[in-house]
This record gives C-alpha cells, structure tokens and sequence, in this order.
C-alpha cells in the first residue's frame, strides 16, 4: 500500500499475550519515523466488534503514546464502534470484512490471479480511409 521499506522492515508482528492490545506495528516510511498500530480479530461474519472493543484499543495507542491506528475485523463493526472511532483523538481507521477483502485484491495480498480473460474489439478508426 506504499509503506515505507521493504515487506520485512516495514510491519513487526506483535499479537501474543501481553500486547497490551496492539498485534503489530506498521512504518510509514523507510526510516520508521512515524508509524501505525494494528489491532487484528478474525471473527465470524456475524460476530460485529462492538465500541467497547474499540474504546480498548484507543487505551492501548494512548499507552503507546501513538496517534493512529487501524482496526481490522473478518466480520464488521457496530455503529456504536463507528461513533466511538470518531470521536477519539486519536486517528482510528475501521477495516470491515468487505473494506478487507476489497484492498487485498487491489494490493495483490494473499491472492493469486486464476485466470485473465481479454476481450477485443473491433477498432472502426483501423479502417477509416483517410485519403478518400
């Protein structure tokens, strides 16, 4: 998505006990000077993340003295977590199972092309004759 460095000095996986909330860190740039926090939860579709979870990791970025953070879910949020998220000083981007499988395919992660199909026309402008 046009983070900063390579794949491997770009994210540093936290997500085990004692992460305070945070399951890994994400560079914005090369030299890491600004970053953003991520919370990750695969759920079942209709298993919604609720405010309080939310409010839970606007506590952690606030432990972390961080300013951003993104919120991703399999499943979707509730609109009590939307309000909550915009409210918070701190920047909170909600990543729904939709908005996720959306930016997968656009930034080619964890999907391989099956199959490419490419169709053709007929291009009138090909016989046009100029010199008539």
């Amino acid at each position: 998505m046009g983070y900063g460095g390579s794949r491997d000095s770009v994210v540093q996986r936290l997500g085990k006990s004692g992460d305070e909330g945070i399951d890994g860190v994400v560079n914005e740039d090369p030299l890491g000077l600004d970053v953003v926090y991520i919370q990750a939860k695969r759920y079942a579709a209709d298993n919604s993340i609720g405010r309080e979870r939310i409010q839970q990791f606007a506590g952690a970025l606030v432990g972390q003295g961080a300013s951003k953070g993104v919120f991703v879910t399999t499943s979707s949020f509730s609109r009590g977590a939307f309000e909550y998220a915009q409210r918070v000083p701190q920047r909170i981007i909600l990543i729904d199972g939709a908005e996720l499988t959306r930016l997968m395919i656009r930034y080619g992660v964890g999907v391989r092309t099956e199959r490419t199909i490419e169709l053709r026309r007929i291009d009138l402008d090909y016989f046009e004759d100029v010199d008539a």
